[in-house]
């Protein structure tokens, strides 16, 4: 049996809120400040205490992590997925409960996490590698790999200061997963790269846990947990409230959240249109209620309200791909639906039947216009997402064309072998 990597018991992070707000310090900003001033049992005045409010970002938390094992993190937005991370990485303290660690950890939490912009690529890559533990002749001998992987060897050289956020990014996962790390933790920084660079860390965090580490990766992206994680973890405001195989949890998670599932798109400032009509949110629905897989039918929802009577509108929604390539797109007039008029609020259906898409998150535009295209009352394209889950659509257990294609065919496969000519135009001979 392996021996556990990450055991947590009763662990809570408690906030104030209204307090005096306070600079975030890092691990070597305490230190650093520890030689600067003097330490007093407190500094706030007694008024200001007493204003404050409490708020646990992360309460009662217990689980058990045995090493090799790769475990997400799933959770709404402000559940505690990125509190509990910085816990386990030792970024912030606990207010309580405990927290055992087995090996090195190394994690990336944000863009550039424990990088000094000062120092250059090739020192920081020393400097994280000695915090680490590791000897120099260690560091120097994965060196070359870290900067392969991260792709900037032009810029190695170059303080971090001045680095895209990009390079930040890659050379940052690099060192984390490239040190060897018994404990891996990857938060949702991940969706900051492009999509080649997200598959390139997906690939990557793979190979590290069949080296038999540890990893830890929250995710909003329930493809990429299904596929990488052996083990779900689900939070909802601050405590786990399901934990269990990754599909399970997935399931657990989508089932839990299906009667808020979309998006509330009421307030969204990052829109066009003349404004008569508002999508007010979107559901992307299916008969199992569930993560939509590869090939299962799935239904659109637009919920949509109007300042005003409208005269033959059309509805319009859109599938594209992450990098902006339109996939699908279909307007209510295309299929011959013909709406008189619509007033007040209401909600309108697109039901997708046969649907081709390989597994991957998709982007969703939708609108409202008139007939003939004149104008739109409302365009939302930003913020609004299909994803669509792992399944065996070609009934082979194969998944290899959902690496680097989105679409999939009702299609099959036949060879003809020729003789070699040699062998078709030899003789008979007696």
């Amino acid at each position: 049996m392996n021996r556990t990597a990450i055991r947590v018991a009763g662990l809570g992070k408690q906030y104030r809120i209204g307090a005096h707000p306070r600079s975030y310090k890092t691990l070597r900003d305490r230190i650093a400040s520890a030689f600067r001033f003097p330490r007093h049992a407190s500094t706030e005045p007694a008024d200001e205490k007493a204003s404050e409010r409490v708020f646990w970002a992360v309460r009662d938390v217990n689980f058990e992590i045995p090493e090799g094992e790769v475990v997400g993190v799933i959770g709404r937005n402000g559940a505690g997925k990125s509190t509990l991370l910085k816990l386990l990485s030792r970024i912030t303290e606990p207010s309580e409960g405990e927290i055992e660690l087995s090996g090195r950890v190394g994690s990336l939490l944000e863009v550039g996490t424990g990088f000094h912009p000062e120092l250059t690529g090739r020192e920081n890559i020393y400097m994280n590698g000695a915090i680490l533990g590791m000897a120099k002749a260690e560091i120097v001998r994965k060196f070359d790999a870290i900067v392969d992987f991260a792709e900037v060897e032009k810029f190695i050289d170059t303080p971090v200061k001045h680095y895209s956020s990009g390079m930040y990014l890659r050379l940052a996962f690099s060192v984390a997963a490239h040190l060897e790390p018994e404990i891996l933790i990857v938060d949702e920084v991940l969706a900051v790269g492009d999509a080649a660079f997200q598959k390139k860390c997906l690939g990557k965090m793979d190979e590290v846990s069949r080296q038999g580490r540890t990893v830890l990766f929250v995710s909003h992206n329930m493809v990429a947990v299904e596929k990488l994680c052996t083990r779900g973890i689900v939070m909802d405001q601050g405590r786990v409230v399901f934990d269990g195989g990754a599909r399970d949890a997935i399931t657990a998670y989508l089932t839990a959240s299906e009667s808020d599932r979309g998006q509330d798109l009421s307030r969204t400032g990052r829109r066009t249109g003349s404004g008569e009509a508002r999508i007010t949110r979107y559901e992307v629905l299916s008969p199992a209620g569930k993560l939509i897989r590869a090939g299962d039918p799935f239904t659109i929802r637009l919920h949509f309200e109007c300042r005003q009577t409208l005269k033959r509108p059309a509805f319009a929604i859109s599938i594209l791909t992450r990098s902006g390539l339109i996939l699908f797109s279909m307007f209510t007039s295309d299929l011959d639906y013909h709406i008189p008029e619509i007033s007040g609020s209401g909600f309108i259906d697109l039901n997708v039947h046969s649907p081709n898409l390989l597994a991957g998150v998709y982007v969703l535009h939708f609108g409202i216009t008139d007939e003939v295209e004149s104008q739109w009352y409302d365009l939302v394209t930003h913020n609004a997402e299909l994803e669509i889950g792992v399944a065996d659509v070609y009934n082979s257990g194969k998944q290899r064309a959902a690496a680097y294609s989105v679409l999939f065919y009702d299609c099959s496969w036949s060879v003809t072998i020729h003789a070699p000519a040699e062998l078709a135009q030899a003789p008979s001979g007696n």
